[in-house]
């Protein structure tokens, strides 16, 4: 990327005070996952769309709750995604396996190829029936889309760039300044998975990708922890970065994660956010502008 790229000349020139001010913001893609998961994730994911604090949402199109909310979601302005999933499982036919098992197979080569591609493709078909339309981007849960056999079927399933291909998340380029020797050995360790390879395998196919990407933590710690680390994440971000996220709103006693899906939406909605967005000079894109992101080739 350039270092002001052709949007951040036009916000500026749309906008004298901060040109005046010269600040250079800086616009990220606040993407929050599991859309589909419950009925609070989806609640609260609508929600943050309604006041601006998100871009994009990543639907689990095999969840509970996957076709509630169909109508609103669409009309969020959000962008959605397809999160694709082998681990999670809700009942669906075909390939499932604990992400540590579905790890060791793709590394040895031992997934089965049709089972992968029937997975991809079969996700794929619900995503058009659910939404009626193409994916704006790719993902995965707990980041399966980058693993070596699912990462060849999927790009080998989407439509051609010139088509109107979906972006594809990167999470091989996290920015890990100001974080602990964990949560760095974490994102190292998802980058590692396969990041590479699948960047490469995309962008010999013309796909677009984020720059950069945040957001991995331990889930853990409420409201003071996520406020600590959205601080961090935030002052690191880049141009065009991905910013994950797992918000709800409201309680699901059958979600492991529900009490720190929580604490995420209260500090994403709340003052602190706003605060922190204008002191790094930032600004979410797509944020009741249904804007794609800038993305790096």
């Amino acid at each position: 990327m350039t270092n002001q790229p052709t949007w951040v000349a036009s916000f500026l020139s749309m906008d004298p005070d901060l040109r005046a001010a010269g600040h250079q913001y800086r616009r990220i893609v606040l993407c929050a996952d599991d859309f589909g998961m419950n009925p609070a994730v989806n609640a609260g994911i609508l929600a943050l769309a309604a006041c601006g604090r998100l871009s994009a949402t990543s639907l689990l199109v095999d969840g509970p709750a996957a076709r509630q909310d169909t109508a609103a979601l669409l009309a969020s302005g959000l962008q959605v995604g397809l999160h694709l999933n082998c681990t999670e499982s809700f009942g669906q036919p075909g390939l499932c396996l604990p992400l540590g098992r579905l790890i060791r197979a793709a590394w040895l080569g031992r997934l089965p190829s049709a089972a992968v591609r029937a997975a991809v493709q079969r996700q794929l078909a619900l995503f058009r029936d659910i939404t009626g339309r193409e994916p704006d981007y790719i993902d995965g849960h707990q980041h399966v889309h980058q693993l070596p056999g699912i990462r060849d079927a999927l790009l080998e399933s989407l439509p051609a760039p010139h088509c109107g291909a979906p972006w594809i998340r990167d999470v091989g380029r996290p920015r890990m300044a100001g974080l602990p020797l964990r949560l760095r050995f974490k994102a190292a360790v998802i980058a590692g998975l396969g990041a590479s390879g699948l960047r490469h395998r995309a962008q010999a196919r013309g796909h677009a990708l984020n720059p950069g990407f945040l957001g991995v933590y331990d889930f853990q710690g409420g409201v003071p922890a996520y406020e600590n680390w959205l601080r961090r994440w935030l002052a690191a971000c880049q141009d065009g970065d991905v910013l994950m996220c797992h918000p709800a709103l409201g309680a699901d006693d059958a979600d492991s994660l529900s009490a720190q899906r929580q604490a995420e939406y209260a500090v994403l909605a709340g003052p602190l956010m706003g605060r922190l967005l204008a002191e790094y000079h930032l600004t979410i894109e797509g944020s009741g502008s249904g804007h794609r992101p800038v993305l790096a080739n």
